[in-house]
Order: structure tokens, then C-alpha cells, then sequence
């Protein structure tokens, strides 16, 4: 069992020698850990999404790196080089994944790998304060209402995709500490159903009322008046502003569009990637048919149809309302401007 306090999910733990992560494929049947004490071992865990969500990856990649260090022989930095080449390769669209590599990188050729595991640990502290930044900026610009705020979510990205407290979801848990939230609608988030496991686990954990939703439902409860804003992660923002986030994140947007909600991207500047001029140059990852083909061995489709499976899709720019970042909620137009310079 998970021994965090309620308001303290934390996904990925170092310990001084290995690192300790939150099981998120099992949740919430089962609330286990996983201790990972390899480099190609953080690899796999990305992989497999037994930590997942682009912030949270960042942080397991800056650790898998620690591990590397640990694990060197002969030539560090070269070994180091092949252990982020590696790690690089897990999940191609997260672009916090390279960021926290070549950072980690960086600072082994600049101070040595001994200096490693302090920035790794810098980098998870880093990523807590940030989205409870988020959080507060979120907060800010939600719509006023007369009643507390009902709010739809897509996905997970809390707690458990993050270091902590999560970018969507520190909106979320603001909104409830400022006594002005009702409501999360979680989308269940087919195939993987973050939603409906690790979203609606998040919440009852810390005690916040939840109720999921099947991904064809968004549509009815907007037209019904149920939803006053939608707030969702990313896991890479083009410098235009367009925002890839799991597959369905597009449809629920344009549904917003449509009823008159506003729709927020929540993330941290480290998910921005000003290399890319918009959202057609985003690698979308693409996984097993397995995924879609059948739900904890229940086969669903028939042998012979043949399955698509990309992760996530791309939301334009055009159909954000704001990005919610640490420092600020920005226009997507202005997010470039905006940037803090490296």
C-alpha cells in the first residue's frame, strides 16, 4: 500500500541509491511500488507506463540518468551519452523526457556525473513548485460563477504525472482549497482509461468529489449546461500554441469551442518546444493495437480488423482559450513572446 499522506502523492521517489515508483499500471486495483535500480530498467517503467505523464517522465528520466552514473565504467560520459540515447527513445512525444536528459547531460559535463543526483533531486522539487504555480495562475483566470465550479478533465494529469499536486489537476486541487470547486468530470480516456483509473483514483484519494464520464458523454453534458470549464495537460506545445495531449484531448476541445466553455492547457514551461513552429511537426507516438484490441484481456474487436492507435492528437491553438504555465496564463499567440529566456 502507498504510505503518502493524502495531499502528498508523489509518483517517483529517490531513496540515496535507487528510485522508488508509484505501479500505474495496476492502479487502482492495486496500490503497489516498484523499486528501479538500472538505467534500462527507468527505460522500461517509461516505457510500459508504469510512470507516465510528461513532467513525471522528465523527473524518472533525470534519475535514470543518476543510475547511469551509478552503473558507468571505463569512460562516464560516453556511457552516459548511450544511457540518454536510450532513455531518449522510450516515449517520443513527451518533450520534457529530452529536456531533462540533455539537462542532466549537460550538467554531467560541466560539473561530473557525481553531481548528478542533486540536480535530479532539483529537478523534482522544481517540478512541485511549478505546478502548484500552475495551480494558483489556473485558479485565477477560472470563470466566475455564481455557484462553485463544475470542471472537465481529459486524461491524468495530476499528482501521478508529475512530481506532485499535478498541472491540470493543481488547478483542480487550488480550485477545492479555495473552496470554489463542485466538481471534476473525468474523461475515461480510451484505450488506456487514465481517466476513469488513475484521474478518478487521484481525486477520491485526496477527497474530492469526481464522477467519470465515457469519452462520448463530454458532448451531452456540455450541451446541458454541467460543464463551466475544461482544464487538460500536455506533453509537448508547439511555439504557436498548439498543445498535444492524449488522443481525444482535440475532440473535447472543439466540443468546448462549440458550447461557449472555456478550454485550458495546463503545463509547465518545460513542456514548450519554441524549436517547433506548430503542431504538424509533433512526433505523435504510436503503441500497440493490443491497447485498443482488449481491456485487461477482454477482447473486444475481431481478429480481422486491422486497429490505429496514435497516444495523443494535436489541439490548434485557435482552440485554447489559455496556457497555464508557472509563470503566467498566456495567449497561445503570446506564448513565444512570453518565454523566459534560457
Amino acid at each position: 500500500m502507498l504510505t503518502q499522506a493524502k495531499t502528498e502523492i508523489r509518483p517517483v521517489q529517490w531513496n540515496g541509491q535507487f528510485c522508488v515508483l508509484i505501479d500505474q499500471t495496476v492502479l487502482p486495483h492495486s496500490e503497489k511500488t516498484i523499486e528501479i535500480r538500472t538505467a534500462e530498467a527507468m527505460a522500461t517503467a517509461i516505457k510500459t507506463m508504469i510512470v507516465r505523464g510528461a513532467p513525471a517522465i522528465g523527473v524518472a528520466a533525470a534519475f535514470g540518468m543518476v543510475l547511469g552514473a551509478q552503473e558507468a565504467q571505463g569512460d562516464p560520459l560516453a556511457h552516459l551519452e548511450k544511457v540518454g540515447a536510450l532513455l531518449k527513445q522510450t516515449r517520443p512525444t513527451a518533450v520534457n523526457l529530452f529536456w531533462a536528459v540533455d539537462r542532466m547531460l549537460n550538467v554531467a559535463k560541466a560539473l561530473g556525473p557525481q553531481a548528478l543526483e542533486a540536480e535530479a533531486m532539483a529537478i523534482l522539487e522544481e517540478d512541485i513548485r511549478t505546478c502548484k504555480a500552475i495551480g494558483d495562475h489556473g485558479l485565477a483566470v477560472l470563470p466566475k460563477t455564481p455557484n462553485r465550479l463544475r470542471l472537465l478533465t481529459h486524461c491524468n494529469a495530476g499528482a501521478l504525472a508529475t512530481a506532485g499536486y499535478g498541472t491540470a489537476l493543481g488547478v483542480v486541487r487550488s480550485a477545492w482549497n479555495a473552496n470554489r470547486l463542485e466538481r471534476v468530470y473525468a474523461d475515461e480516456t480510451r484505450p488506456r482509461l487514465q481517466g476513469a483509473r488513475l484521474t478518478a483514483w487521484e481525486l477520491v484519494y485526496d477527497g474530492i468529489p469526481v464522477t467519470v464520464l465515457a469519452d462520448t458523454m463530454a458532448a451531452h453534458c456540455m450541451g446541458r449546461g454541467m460543464i463551466d470549464a475544461v482544464v487538460v495537460g500536455a506533453d509537448r506545445i508547439a511555439a504557436n500554441g498548439d498543445a498535444a495531449n492524449k488522443i481525444g484531448t482535440c475532440g473535447v476541445a472543439i466540443l468546448a469551442k462549440y458550447f461557449g466553455i472555456p478550454f485550458y492547457v495546463a503545463a509547465p514551461w518545460s513542456t514548450v518546444d519554441l524549436a517547433l513552429a506548430d503542431g504538424t511537426a509533433i512526433p505523435i507516438e504510436e503503441r500497440s493495437e493490443t491497447e485498443v484490441r482488449a481491456i485487461d484481456g477482454t477482447v473486444l474487436c475481431p481478429s480481422g480488423a486491422e486497429i490505429y492507435n496514435p497516444a495523443f492528437d494535436v489541439t490548434p491553438a485557435a482552440l485554447i482559450t489559455g496556457i497555464v504555465t508557472e509563470s503566467g496564463v498566456f495567449l497561445p499567440e503570446k506564448l513565444a513572446s512570453a518565454a523566459p529566456k534560457p
